[in-house]
C-alpha cells in the first residue's frame, strides 16, 4: 500500500513537472506559479521573491473575484480569471486546493 501511495505521488509530481515545462515553452511565458491554499508557492520557474510576490497578490485578487462571482450567483464559482496590463498578462487557473498563475509577456 505504501509503495502504490509513493508511486502514485511520484506520478503526479512528474506529471506537474511536465505541465510546468510545456507551458513554460510557450512563446511569451515569463514564469508560472502554483499556490496552495494557504497562499504559499509550492512550485515555480520565478526567483523565491518573485514568486512570493505574485502569490500574494494574486491569491488576494483571487479570493475577491470568487467573492464577487459568489455575490452575483450563488450556485456560480470562479474557473478563470485574466488580469492583462500594457507589458504583462495574467492567467490565474483558481482550484479548491491550488492556484496556477500564467505570466505572459504581452509585447511579444
Amino acid at each position: 500500500m505504501c509503495h502504490y501511495i509513493y508511486q502514485t505521488v511520484w506520478e503526479s509530481a512528474t506529471e506537474v513537472e511536465e505541465t510546468i515545462k510545456r507551458i513554460q515553452a510557450h512563446k511569451g511565458v515569463m514564469g508560472v506559479v502554483i499556490v496552495n491554499h494557504e497562499g504559499i508557492p509550492i512550485k515555480s520557474s520565478l526567483d523565491n521573491a518573485t514568486s512570493v510576490l505574485y502569490s500574494g497578490l494574486i491569491g488576494q485578487l483571487t479570493e475577491k473575484a470568487r467573492n464577487v462571482v459568489r455575490e452575483m450567483d450563488s450556485t456560480n464559482e470562479l474557473t478563470f480569471l485574466r488580469v492583462r496590463s500594457r507589458r504583462h498578462e495574467i492567467l490565474i487557473a483558481p482550484d479548491r486546493e491550488f492556484i496556477l498563475i500564467v505570466i505572459q509577456n504581452t509585447t511579444d
